[in-house]
C-alpha cells in the first residue's frame, strides 16, 4: 500500500491516536508539519490517502499553507484519494467546496456530547452509536458544502461531520489521544482561561482529565471504525 499523507499545521497538533493506529496497521505515513519548516507536496500522486489534521488559525486565514492544503484536498477527492479532515482539516475540506466557515453558535473545548445522524451514511461512519462524547477544541466551525450528507450535530455546532462519498470532515479530535489531551489540558491561554470562565461548553483542564478516564477509550474505538472505513478502498 502507498503511504498516507499527513499534513500538520502546528507542531503541537499531531497525528497522535491516528500515528498510532496507522503503526499498527502496518501503514507507512508520510507527516509533513508546515511549522517544523516541511513543505506540503504539490501533488496527492504517489499516496493512498490524505489525513489533514488541527490547528489554532482560522481556516479563513492567508497562510500559503492553507491554501495548499486546499489543493491538495480538492486533488485527492477528484483522483477518489480519500481525505479525513480533523477540526480545522474538516473545515479546509468545507471550505475548499465552497462552503463558509464562520463563529460557532458557541465555542467548543473539552469533551462535549453530539447525536449521530439516522442514515446508511452515518452507520457506515460511525457504526451503531447515535449519541457520542466526543473532543473539541474549537470557536469556528463548518458550513455543508454542495453534495455533502450530514452525518452529526449538538447545540453549539449544528454541523459536527459530513461525508462527501469516501471522504469524512469532522469538526472534532478523533485523534486525541493521552499525551495530546494532557498537552492540551494544561493550557493557561488567556482566552481559554476567559471562555472557561464564561460559557457552559468550554471545560477546564482538571474537568477533561476526568472525563477523559471513560471518554477517551470510547472515543479510540470510534477512531478505528472511522479510520478503517477512511481507508478500505484506499
Amino acid at each position: 500500500m502507498k503511504p498516507v499523507l499527513i499534513l500538520q499545521h502546528l507542531s503541537a497538533d499531531g497525528p497522535a491516536y491516528l500515528g498510532t493506529w496507522l503503526a499498527r496497521e502496518g501503514v507507512a505515513a508520510d507527516v509533513r508539519d508546515t511549522q517544523a519548516g516541511h513543505a506540503y507536496p504539490v501533488s496527492i500522486e504517489g499516496y493512498a490517502a490524505l489525513a489533514v489534521m488541527g490547528g489554532e488559525m482560522s481556516a479563513n486565514d492567508d497562510l500559503p499553507s492553507l491554501r495548499q492544503a486546499e489543493r491538495l484536498i480538492l486533488q485527492a477527492m477528484d483522483a477518489g484519494v480519500p481525505v479525513i479532515g480533523h477540526c480545522l482539516g474538516g473545515q479546509l475540506m468545507a471550505r475548499a467546496l465552497g462552503a463558509v466557515i464562520g463563529p460557532s453558535r458557541a465555542p467548543e473545548i473539552g469533551w462535549q456530547g453530539m447525536h449521530v445522524a439516522a442514515c446508511a451514511e452515518a452507520v457506515d461512519w460511525f457504526g451503531d452509536v447515535r449519541d457520542a462524547t466526543v473532543f473539541h477544541w474549537h470557536s469556528e466551525s463548518f458550513d455543508l458544502p454542495a453534495g455533502a450528507i450530514p452525518l452529526a450535530s449538538n447545540a453549539a455546532c449544528p454541523h459536527q461531520a459530513f461525508a462527501i462519498g469516501p471522504h469524512l470532515a469532522m469538526q472534532f479530535h478523533v485523534e486525541l489521544d493521552a499525551a495530546k489531551l494532557g498537552e492540551w489540558s494544561a493550557s493557561q491561554d488567556a482566552t481559554f482561561l476567559r471562555l472557561q470562565r464564561e460559557c457552559g461548553t468550554v471545560q477546564s483542564g482538571p474537568a477533561m482529565r476526568a472525563h477523559a478516564e471513560l471518554a477517551l477509550p470510547a472515543q479510540q474505538h470510534l477512531a478505528d471504525r472511522i479510520y478503517r472505513r477512511w481507508l478500505v478502498n484506499a
